[in-house]
């Protein structure tokens, strides 16, 4: 098949198109690199900043129209595919739809379903926007409520998702928002990772095909100081808890100053981010997520122990009944001190969460393994079983 992947967030599409090219198919990526995490593409849909920038971008996206035609499937990332406001993407958007055989909208990040839901029917009992029934009043959210609620984008956010052919949901939390919208086009497929190039994990096997309680590990003993990473995302610590993460690391680190170590990393390219991140223990990530998102699937395929979201909904869609290499946090700063407390006081429990981490990319996320999901997805627009005829 020929297939555009158009936008990107956290590598998805970028590690997506290596599967999908594994398995055969012609992929082109076209996007802006997620920003500065600068993630490889095909057609670089970079934006520079302010009006000209906008205008630089539309005339690029104009040279690029004849060529995203003809594509067996077009995916978007999200329903704002490009760094353009959101009444410039109705037509390019009606453009791809004529010349292409099949559409399927991302949810994957922020939108107007992730916005709305979490605003107002609130399906989970925390999120981005609410922690139960009272909602965050923090300015970044306020901001993104602002952004999509009552205006353009929501718009085209209904527009893309009634028009398109499939919505791919990429982590519990989206798939909740959307399906009771779209129930019969909505498909959860995890995001893919590509643990081949994660060369600092563990090469045991042992947890492949053993329940929890029969592991036994066989990694090197872990040493202090445990070495701690934690990512911040430009403007957005705040938004994704990882101010209240740092701050109870920070006190961690202060009880027990020769058993922690704390690495930062703030708005560097995802290249520099993997060399920081590769000699770390473990990482914290995202305080108000039930899952992990994609930079804490990567480090867990490096066997560097996630702490951060692994509520039991994210096992359940996964449909994983044994491992458990995920340090769950509840969206508190004494949840987050509790548990990496009780990490630094027994570092016996890492060898066993590190191999049970690369176990689990194994088994969920590996990036061919995705890929078959999504090439089944494809097929399925492209080549629809014809109805039986009734009599």
């Amino acid at each position: 098949m020929k297939i555009l992947l158009l936008g990107e967030y956290s590598n998805v599409h970028a590690t997506l198109a290596e599967g999908l090219r594994q398995l055969g198919h012609q992929v082109t990526v076209a996007s802006n690199g997620d920003f500065w995490k600068d993630y490889p593409r095909d057609q670089d849909l970079n934006r520079r900043p302010g009006k000209l920038g906008g205008l630089q971008l539309m005339a690029r996206v104009a040279r690029l129209l004849p060529c995203w035609r003809g594509y067996d499937v077009v995916q978007l990332i999200n329903p704002m595919f490009l760094e353009l406001k959101a009444e410039r993407i109705f037509p390019v958007y009606r453009y791809l739809r004529r010349h292409n055989k099949a559409v399927v909208l991302c949810a994957m990040g922020m939108d107007y379903y992730w916005v709305n839901e979490c605003t107002c029917r609130k399906p989970l009992r925390y999120s981005d926007f609410n922690m139960g029934q009272q909602l965050r009043t923090d300015e970044a959210a306020l901001r993104e409520q602002r952004d999509w609620l009552g205006t353009a984008k929501e718009r085209l956010n209904k527009f893309i998702a009634a028009d398109s052919d499939a919505i791919v949901t990429g982590l519990y939390e989206y798939d909740v928002c959307y399906r009771p919208n779209f129930p019969e086009k909505t498909h959860f497929i995890p995001f893919p990772v590509n643990s081949v190039e994660s060369a600092t994990a563990p090469k045991n096997s042992a947890v492949a095909n053993y329940p929890l309680t029969t592991i036994n590990s066989t990694l090197t003993t872990i040493n202090y100081p445990l070495k701690l990473f934690v990512g911040i995302s430009k403007g957005r610590s705040v938004y994704k808890g990882t101010d209240i993460m740092l701050k109870a690391a920070m006190a961690v680190r202060e009880k027990y100053p020769d058993r922690l170590e704390i690495v930062k990393a703030e708005g560097v390219p995802f290249s520099q981010y993997q060399s920081m991140m590769d000699s770390s223990d473990a990482i914290m990530d995202q305080l108000y997520s039930y899952t992990p998102a994609m930079n804490a699937l990567l480090a867990m395929s490096k066997g560097i122990v996630v702490i951060g979201g692994g509520e039991p909904e994210n096992y359940e869609i996964l449909g994983e009944e044994q491992l458990r290499p995920i340090v769950n946090v509840e969206p508190s700063y004494d949840s987050v001190c509790h548990e990496l407390e009780q990490l630094v006081l027994h570092p016996e429990r890492l060898p066993l969460l590190k191999e049970q981490s690369v176990e689990y990319i194994r088994r969920h996320h590996d990036y061919v393994k995705v890929a078959r999901q999504y090439e089944s997805l494809y097929k399925s627009l492209v080549n629809p079983r014809p109805q039986a005829v009734s009599d």
